[in-house]
């Protein structure tokens, strides 16, 4: 025992440090920054990281967002990859430590012309550890790059909150717009309808023509074909709403009946080398790269011999009470030497490798990737903004248009065609206006979605649940 302990410890003093001759140091990945967005506007301030949607005061949209995130099934599933990341971060740290073992046993014999006194019992007892000494950190690598994997799935859970707040909110203000849209059918419905019973008080008097009665006919026609497709419409978006809250969607009386009125809170877009901090799949794609890094560097450590130690105390004893009283200590040390399988674990190391190098392109990718997403949605905002300016101005002029119509056609001095087509026009526009209300707000959230922000403690807890 006392060669055994002195070769351990020559062996450890020979092989002492020469984990740090296996470990790769990190290096970001050198990328290319713009010194600031190409469409970014004059605000100025950090981007907002708290919940960005109650900017627009409305409890409603809160309501559904906060049931959502209770509810959802795509962010229960990512709580659940949490937990699951973390017990392996835990599994795999446990490797670093020395494994107990215990066992108990016990028998006994008689002779078959069975003679009691000639019955022996013998009962043992052995309690064992065994330690692999980490020379070329292979298991610290391993650890290390679990723990990122284990903070990088923390990452995709803020991810896919992110993500699925984006979606309620759309959805949201889809309904609303639909709602909204429904009102403005109805009541183009009922002013075809009203239209219709003048025409046809005009036909009795002779005053209008069967064909002035037929167009009256026909748009009253038109307009039901266009309420019926709202209605259609806002059934998709309900129905949409089951997957989004697993089957229990919010009571229809909290449905948005308009858009919001209210102008669009300012956003500051910050600079671009700020946004590796805020956006959630950055953030994971970065500590998936130091994963992989050290994943890499745990392949290449098993090229190396390993050692490991064992060492046990047992006892025999043919009374099963006396078990404990001669107790016999042994203690071993194992080297082995990879020389064998070294083709096929070299092979292993190139393979963790490319995944390195894959990830290290993944990044810079995501990187770009999410650069062109803020300025796309920063550009989208500005001109949808002035857009909406332009559609503001051509309603008003529609609904000028079309009450001066309606005037003269009273007066005799037009056709119904005039009119009706005037009508047509102005729920164009107030359509056209509607329509690009919406995709101003989508802009707005889209906006908010590529600055990563919003989702900043909200999935806070999800992870830790049991």
């Amino acid at each position: 025992m006392r060669l055994i302990a002195l070769i351990t410890i020559l062996l450890g003093s020979a092989l002492a440090g020469c984990g740090s001759l296996t470990r790769t140091p990190y290096v970001a990945p050198a990328v290319a920054l713009p010194a600031q967005f190409v469409h970014a506007g004059p605000e100025a301030g950090a981007p907002q990281d708290s919940a960005w949607w109650r900017a627009f005061a409305d409890p409603q949209l809160d309501a559904w967002i906060d049931l959502a995130l209770a509810r959802n099934s795509d962010l229960a599933a990512a709580a659940i990859r949490v937990r699951r990341a973390a017990l392996e971060a835990q599994l795999a740290a446990r490797a670093l430590a020395p494994t107990p073992s215990l066992s108990l046993a016990g028998n006994a014999t008689q002779p078959l012309s069975g003679d009691a006194r000639g019955l022996t019992t013998n009962a043992n007892a052995q309690l064992g550890l065994g330690w692999e000494l980490d020379l070329f950190d292979r298991l610290g690598a391993q650890r290390d790059a679990a723990a990122w994997e284990a903070q990088a799935s923390r990452e995709d859970l803020d991810a896919v909150a992110l993500s699925m707040v984006g979606s309620v909110a759309n959805l949201y203000w889809q309904v609303g717009w639909a709602n909204e849209r429904i009102g403005h059918a109805q009541d183009s419905l009922a002013y075809a309808q009203r239209v219709q019973a003048l025409v046809a008080l005009r036909y009795r008097s002779g005053a209008d023509s069967r064909l002035a009665l037929r167009e009256a006919e026909q748009a009253v026609a038109q307009q039901q074909v266009a309420l019926s497709q709202l209605l259609h419409t806002r059934a998709e978006l309900r129905q949409t709403r089951m997957a989004l809250f697993n089957g229990a969607p919010p009571d229809l009386e909290t449905e948005p009946q308009r858009l919001p009125a209210m102008a669009l809170p300012p956003v500051s877009a910050g600079l671009p080398a700020e946004l590796l901090g805020r956006r959630p799949d950055l953030r994971a794609a970065e500590l998936r790269l130091r994963a992989a890094l050290a994943a890499s560097d745990a392949a290449a450590a098993r090229l190396y011999p390993t050692l490991s130690l064992t060492g046990s105390l047992g006892t025999s004893s043919q009374a099963l009470l006396q078990v404990l009283a001669n107790p016999v200590a042994n203690l071993g040390a194992n080297l082995s030497l990879p020389f064998l399988n070294a083709r096929e674990l070299g092979l292993a190391a190139d393979i963790a490798r490319t995944r390195h190098e894959e990830a290290a392109l993944n990044f810079g990718k995501t990187l770009y990737d999410a650069l062109a997403e803020v300025d796309k949605a920063l550009s989208a905002r500005a001109q949808l903004t002035q857009q909406l300016d332009w559609l503001r101005l051509a309603l008003e002029e529609s609904q000028e248009i079309e009450r001066l119509y309606a005037m003269r056609y009273r007066a005799g001095q037009v056709p119904l065609r005039d009119w009706l087509d005037a009508q047509e026009r102005l729920r164009s526009s107030e359509l056209a206006h509607a329509s690009a209300r919406l995709a101003l707000l989508q802009s707005h959230l889209g906006l908010q979605q590529a600055l990563g922000g919003g989702v900043g403690g909200v999935a806070e807890g999800l992870s830790a649940a049991p």
